[in-house]
């Protein structure tokens, strides 16, 4: 260990960086050292006190950013890739990300000043016009503004082996909590980077899409399948510990939405027809709170993502849809 930096093998590092958000306060770099360059994987957020921890944590392990050779991001989150335009516009070290991830970065090109434009049309559809005010009323935060943000240096798909030198990174698609997210397999040392596809303590949202792909629910559940047909390894994800596997998480989630999709279809054939409806009886968070007692960003992934549970649900002929005046109703077959 040095400093709040963990060790994770001879070559790899583990470096918590802040992050401006007031729920979500730390994400997790991986320095990849070789003697060819330096590998960095989700560098986090253009945001000075991470950017200082970071080259802190480099000059440490005897690196500078000079060193830097390339940046590989698992999505476009801000949280994980805007550091990375930065430091590419400012040192020119080469930016990759998933390819999928285009469309997000073209569609925020196109309403840059608009915090949740597709957002507020799905809470619309899923019966929460207020909530979709709400939404649509959100301005962005001060550390929100003027954040780096653009397509890589070049698009990674499936496959895709990147050579950092001291490991051998493997391209996973595993689109679900955006479209685009990707993992890296290092086969060779059994381990994983696995962004915010495998978080240790939550599931992760599939409610911050600029252009969501098709029931990201069932895709997000697909890719959790591919990680449980992959060797298990050390997971290494973006937020919390790295003392999980792979496999065990995975099939954690696995079952985590299987249950949540049983508990969405019962209260759709007890009545509640619309993804807020389903929504105001469910509880939320470990604190078992109602969707009134949460603030206005988390109702809105809350009801999203019972959304994409009862779509998931109709597209597997378990529940009926029709449209009225706008709003999806789901009942039983």
């Amino acid at each position: 260990m040095r400093g709040d930096t963990q060790s994770i093998t001879d070559a790899v590092t583990c470096v918590p960086l802040p992050l401006p958000l007031p729920d979500l306060q730390v994400v997790n770099a991986y320095v990849i050292g070789s003697p060819s360059g330096v590998t960095l994987v989700d560098p986090g957020w253009a945001y000075p006190p991470s950017e200082e921890a970071l080259t802190r944590a480099l000059h440490a392990l005897g690196y500078g950013v000079s060193d830097v050779v390339r940046i590989v991001a698992t999505h476009q989150h801000w949280d994980h890739y805007s550091l990375g335009v930065g430091w590419r516009d400012r040192y020119g070290m080469e930016l990759m990300l998933g390819r999928e991830e285009r469309h997000s970065i073209d569609a925020f090109h196109r309403q840059p000043d608009v915090v949740h434009p597709v957002q507020v049309g799905l809470l619309r559809e899923a019966g929460a016009p207020a909530l979709a005010t709400a939404i649509d009323a959100l301005q962005w935060e001060p550390y929100e503004r003027d954040v780096p943000f653009g397509t890589p240096d070049r698009w990674l798909d499936d496959g895709d082996v990147i050579d950092c030198g001291t490991a051998q990174l493997v391209v996973r698609a595993t689109p679900g909590h955006t479209r685009g997210h990707i993992l890296f397999e290092d086969c060779a040392g059994a381990q994983m980077f696995t962004g915010d596809h495998l978080l240790p303590r939550i599931t992760p949202s599939i409610a911050f899409e600029r252009a969501p792909g098709r029931l990201p629910l069932r895709s997000y559940i697909d890719s959790l399948r591919l990680v449980l047909r992959l060797p298990d390894a050390r997971m290494l994800p973006a937020h919390g510990s790295t003392a999980r596997t792979t496999h065990a998480r995975a099939q954690e989630l696995v079952e985590h939405h299987q249950t949540r999709l049983l508990a969405v279809g019962d209260l759709a054939a007890a009545g509640s027809e619309t993804a807020f409806e389903v929504a105001s009886k469910m509880r939320w968070t470990r604190r078992e709170r109602r969707l009134d007692e949460l603030d206005v960003v988390n109702r809105m992934t809350a009801v999203l993502e019972v959304q994409s549970h009862l779509d998931l649900l109709a597209a597997q002929g378990r529940l009926a849809v029709v449209v009225e005046d706008g709003v999806r109703h789901f009942s039983t077959v």
